[in-house]
């Protein structure tokens, strides 16, 4: 089975900047749309933003149009998340799944009804916060 490994979380100041990570160790990635998920504290995990596979298709969920962009480097095995502008409410575990496609409804309904080739991993902690 696929598995995912997330990183690249830290303690972030309000307007800053962090990239996230998300690699198969032992696999590929490459052919499988990836989505990020969120959950912060006492609620539940969210779609933040998913990529397709091949010609990018992609969706953003609104906490992060215009801040948030996904991205990823086949040649690396790696998609990535990049927060520009994060702020408290971005305090999360940011989470990465390959879902079974990356559709407007794949962040925007709860994660626990988004069909995944993958288990959850750790997930990496993001702190926003002066």
């Amino acid at each position: 089975q696929l598995q995912l490994v997330e990183s690249g979380g830290g303690l972030v100041q309000p307007g800053g900047s962090l990239r996230l990570s998300c690699a198969a160790p032992g696999g590929t990635l490459n052919s499988y749309a990836i989505a990020w998920f969120r959950q912060a504290p006492g609620k539940e995990r969210e779609g933040v933003s998913c990529i397709s596979s091949g010609f990018p298709t992609i969706h953003y969920a609104d906490s992060g149009k215009g801040r948030f962009t996904i991205s990823r480097d086949n040649t690396q095995n790696t998609v990535y998340l990049q927060k520009n502008n994060v702020k408290p409410e971005d305090t999360a575990v940011y989470y990465c799944a390959a879902p079974y496609g990356c559709w407007s409804s794949t962040v925007s309904r709860p994660a626990g009804e988004i069909d995944r080739y993958n288990d959850w991993g750790q997930g990496t902690q993001v702190t926003v916060s002066s």
